[in-house]
């Protein structure tokens, strides 16, 4: 007699909450409409991880990177700022002030720092982030009990294990004010919950929170390291900051572009473009076919100037996008939306493989919008 075996699968592969929000005038803003709004999408996160990336929130210290950094002991700490002093100049060094709070446990040492590279190290801006990544790749692989989560210019991130709501309130977001923030709710699907593993991950100003699961990061990962990236973290969301930062900074292609080398298209679609369509994405598969994502996603990327949402082309993970005003919003889903801003204008779904983006009104530039919606408001009276 033949029993009957039942396999059962409790592995939540739609989980993940991400949300983003820009006031595309530059106005700041604290972290309470964030935290509101990550919240209202509890159950599509899990406990073992929640953050955030908030940009202008350091004016004082506008020009200065600042490493943010998660250290295990005292003896990493100690490591760690001796090899600042020797390739930076040291403008500030401080505790990152958080407040003890249910949900969180065990949290590392936790720092900021405000650095300039030495002018005797570096000759210009290019020098100087190429410089920052090269210290960031250091700390990560070398220094045992160092890591480094966030190292751009007046943004910071702050992340860790336990509800995003939880974390906020951890690290006091309230006490701080930016213009773009972005928020992630983490539900671990084939790594462990830690400290350093939850989102956003970051590189200079770059930001990425990420739903979704990426099949293609083993060979995602052995291309990037080509181009001096190191990946230890050993998730598939780190992968893909390292890919932005090299997509758009070190090899200068446009938004759109780096879309089409994350989300392309078949072959088979490409052999039925327009000649010129067909030429452009041909080259873009031929020379960055490495770094194209197989798998279900929806991420949001932020920088100083932009916010940029984007999925697979298929749409396998969910994202929304709504605008209000002065206000630009993307999220996993409509409803948090609603919450923190009851004036919403306008949502809308975009389509698979095509970016929204949204840039500050100061830095907005004429830019090719095929393929892509590009969010320019026009500035209110009081500007």
């Amino acid at each position: 007699m033949l029993r009957e075996v039942r396999f059962r699968d409790d592995k939540d592969f739609s989980g993940c909450s991400i949300f983003g929000m820009m006031n595309v005038r530059g106005e700041r803003f604290n972290g309470e409409p964030m935290i509101t709004a990550i919240s209202n999408m509890k159950e599509r996160s899990n406990g073992l991880g929640g953050g955030f990336a908030a940009y202008g929130i350091y004016p004082q210290y506008a020009e200065l990177y600042c490493f943010h950094m998660m250290y295990d002991d005292q003896g990493a700490r100690e490591e760690t700022e001796e090899f600042f002093k020797s390739r930076f100049d040291v403008e500030g060094a401080e505790v990152i002030p958080t407040r003890p709070c249910e949900g969180v446990d065990d949290p590392p040492l936790l720092w900021r720092y405000f650095l300039r590279p030495r002018e005797s190290l570096v000759c210009s801006e290019r020098e100087a982030d190429d410089f920052v990544v090269q210290a960031v790749m250091h700390i990560n692989v070398r220094i045992e009990g160092a890591f480094v989560f966030s190292s751009g210019k007046n943004m910071g991130v702050f992340k860790g294990v336990g509800f995003p709501e939880d974390i906020g309130r951890f690290f006091r977001l309230e006490d701080y004010e930016g213009y773009t923030w972005v928020a992630h709710g983490r539900f671990p699907t084939n790594t462990q919950g830690w400290w350093g593993g939850a989102h956003p991950f970051n590189i200079l100003d770059w930001s990425v929170v990420h739903n979704g699961e990426i099949s293609s990061y083993g060979i995602n990962r052995r291309y990037l390291e080509m181009f001096g990236y190191i990946c230890t973290l050993h998730t598939d969301t780190e992968v893909i900051a390292y890919g932005v930062d090299l997509l758009l900074r070190k090899h200068g292609l446009t938004v759109e572009d780096m879309a089409r080398v994350f989300a392309a298209p078949l072959w088979t679609e490409i052999d039925r473009m327009p000649p010129r369509e067909r030429e452009v994405h041909t080259a873009l598969r031929q020379t960055y076919g490495s770094l194209l994502l197989n798998g279900p996603f929806s991420i949001i990327i932020s920088n100083r100037s932009q916010m940029i949402g984007l999925t697979d082309r298929i749409r396998l993970r969910p994202l929304v996008a709504g605008r209000s005003g002065e206000f630009m919003y993307i999220s996993s889903e409509e409803a948090p939306i609603h919450l923190v801003d009851d004036g919403l204008q306008e949502t809308w779904i975009p389509q698979g493989g095509e970016p929204i983006i949204a840039e500050l009104a100061e830095k907005m530039e004429e830019i090719e919008t095929k393929g892509a919606e590009v969010i320019s408001l026009p500035a209110s009276d009081s500007a």
